[in-house]
């Protein structure tokens, strides 16, 4: 079985940075896409970015483009996410996924991906 575990979250002030990190255990399929989501507080699960299985190729939704990075390296800790520059409006929880089965016309939908972690809690607050 797989297991997703998330760290890195916290309390920050705007304008600081995070790196948050996804911690993979289990055998799973290497060749999956893999990605990060967030809840914001009363709102619905959304995309932040995602890395293809070779890592050639980054996807970001447009909130947070040019001030974060994913990555991913399987030798060590699989997947992170460097997000610089935070505003109150990236409180969220964040989520790492793995997709088997995601294309391209699927992946910045929850719904593509089938193993999530438990989240970590980002609050961006002064």
């Amino acid at each position: 079985q797989v297991h997703l575990v998330e760290s890195g979250g916290g309390l920050v002030q705007p304008g600081d940075s995070l790196k948050l990190s996804c911690a993979i255990s289990g055998r799973f399929d290497r060749s999956a896409a893999r990605a990060w989501f967030r809840q914001p507080p009363g709102k619905e699960r959304e995309f932040v970015a995602a890395i293809s299985r070779t890592g050639g190729y980054t996807y970001y939704a447009d909130s947070v483009k040019g001030r974060s990075i994913i990555s991913k390296d399987d030798a060590r800790n699989p997947l992170t996410l460097q997000l610089n520059s935070l505003k109150p409006d990236d409180t969220a929880v964040y989520y790492c996924a793995l997709g088997e089965r995601v294309i391209s016309s699927t992946l910045r939908l929850p719904s593509a991906y089938n193993i999530w972690g438990q989240g970590t809690q980002v609050i961006v607050s002064s």
